[in-house]
């Protein structure tokens, strides 16, 4: 049976793990190991170049890394998956081994913090060109990517105001001039978007979030064409941002409950963005499953689900209501993390756009009083009696 022909929910069990099941084991094992032997110097060799399956050195490959991105791949129907330590760390791989000085990549003003950072401060030290265009703008990007680029980087829903960009259309833009598509599918998750099935040629993810689940294992992947795979993993190998074995192994434990967890957090969500979006307290709220949303009729074309994040603004767009908002909220953690099976909630100045000055998040479109809010897989009723009380402060 073909990985298409069997769920998302089956595929997040048993996807990726039968080849690294060891002595009866049901579960992968970590393997901490950071190099492996051979007895036979002629396969050993035949290892090291690639002509034969099998692992040289923990820097490179690892079993238990092995497993966490073949589930992956099989999630995203990919060719092929690499990963790195971080969300970041696969971010920065795949744009430093795709790209060259002369090289122009377009991409839009709000992608997440660390990424804005790599295209308005790195990018250009290598003499790289970088268009960053109005996110919801389509006819700007087009026109951008018209003009001449080699990379078109998309990131839908984005961090944290969850704009959605039409992924189809701009992935047909970028192919009549022959450019790379990589969209970040963080948010979204394979079981909400395919963007390898719209035209992407690349799909990545901060493993961090949702795809862990737990908040307790950095790590990144990216799946997409083989090629491109390969020149990524190069890099990421020569430039040593590997994923640790025990990272790979509690976000593959983790992602064996993924669609459980973001059927939940999907509902969750669509309930609290109802709610707040009805509460006298609140200025705006954003989230792409709301028909208010500006983004909502794409996201009902190319999204199963509209995730478990969201935003939303206090009437008065005051920071200081934010100060006062954020401490009385019993469930949900004030952290700069998101995904996880708690609620964890925060503004982005000191969460997904800390890194970014305030003149570059204004640029951006991301108010200073803006609050993310990442829903767990807590009962809505306690997480919206929760936000009731600490919003009625206000009302």
């Amino acid at each position: 049976m073909s990985s298409q022909e069997i769920s998302k929910a089956t595929q997040c069990i048993w996807a990726g793990e039968e080849s690294s099941l060891i002595q009866g084991a049901t579960q992968v094992p970590v393997v901490h190991s950071v190099g492996f032997g051979y007895k036979d110097v002629d396969e050993w060799m035949q290892v090291a170049s690639g002509e034969k399956p099998g692992h040289i050195y923990g820097r490179n490959t690892n079993p238990t890394v092995d497993a966490f991105e073949n589930k992956i791949r099989q999630l995203e129907d990919a060719e092929a998956a690499t990963s790195a330590a971080t969300g970041m760390g696969i971010i920065s791989s795949m744009l430093y081994a795709l790209l060259s000085p002369g090289k122009r990549v377009v991409s839009v003003k709000d992608t997440y913090g660390g990424t804005n950072v790599l295209f308005n401060e790195f990018l250009p030290k290598f003499n790289i060109d970088v268009s960053l265009c109005n996110t919801t703008d389509h006819d700007e990007i087009e026109s951008e990517i018209a003009k001449g680029c080699d990379l078109v980087y998309l990131e839908s829903p984005t961090n944290p105001t969850t704009k959605v960009m039409d992924i189809a259309r701009l992935s047909a833009a970028a192919k009549r001039i022959g450019a790379t598509v990589v969209v970040d599918n963080t948010f979204a998750t394979p079981i909400n978007q395919q963007p390898l099935s719209l035209g992407a040629d690349l799909v990545l993810h901060s493993a961090t979030k949702f795809l862990g689940g737990h908040a307790d294992a950095l790590g990144g992947v990216i799946c997409g064409e083989k090629q491109l795979i390969e020149k990524i993993y190069h890099y990421r190998e020569i430039n040593g941002a590997t994923l640790h074995p025990m990272a790979a192994y509690l976000i593959l434990r983790g992602m064996k409950t993924l669609a459980l967890r973001i059927d939940r957090q999907n509902q969750n969500a669509i309930k609290i963005a109802h709610f707040l979006e009805g509460h006298k307290a609140v200025e705006q709220v954003f989230y792409p499953g709301l028909e208010s949303h500006s983004g909502h009729a794409i996201a009902k074309q190319q999204m199963c689900g509209f995730g478990g994040m969201l935003s939303f603004m206090i009437k008065g767009n005051n920071f200081n209501d934010v100060r006062k908002f954020v401490p009385r909220l019993r469930y949900a953690h004030a952290a700069a993390n998101l995904g996880a099976v708690e609620t964890t909630i925060g503004p982005p100045v000191t969460t997904s756009h800390v890194e970014c000055t305030a003149e570059e998040r204004a640029a951006a479109g991301i108010p200073e009083s803006l609050i993310r809010y990442s829903t767990g897989i807590e009962d809505s009723n306690d997480l919206i009696a929760d936000l009731d009380q600490a919003l009625n402060v206000f009302a």
